[in-house]
């Protein structure tokens, strides 16, 4: 998990490891958080499947930024 102050906003990126049991192919799950004042924002659901866990965690935090943007 990364996270950034961003517009006042705390955002985070996840980067969800996956069972070995699933048929993906990429072992992790991104996905972003929204806080403020310690309260959840808003949430994603599941961003996609990344090779790398810092990939998920960008893709997370990018997603993030984004509705910060749109909504803040």
């Amino acid at each position: 998990m990364e996270s950034q102050s961003y517009r006042g906003y705390n955002v985070w990126g996840h980067a969800i490891l996956q069972q070995e049991d699933i048929l993906q192919p990429e072992p992790y799950a991104a996905s972003g958080t929204i806080t403020a004042g310690g309260k959840l924002v808003e949430a994603s659901g599941v961003l996609g499947y990344f090779d790398a866990e810092e990939e998920a965690q960008q893709a997370g935090l990018g997603w993030a930024r984004a509705w910060v943007d749109a909504h803040g």
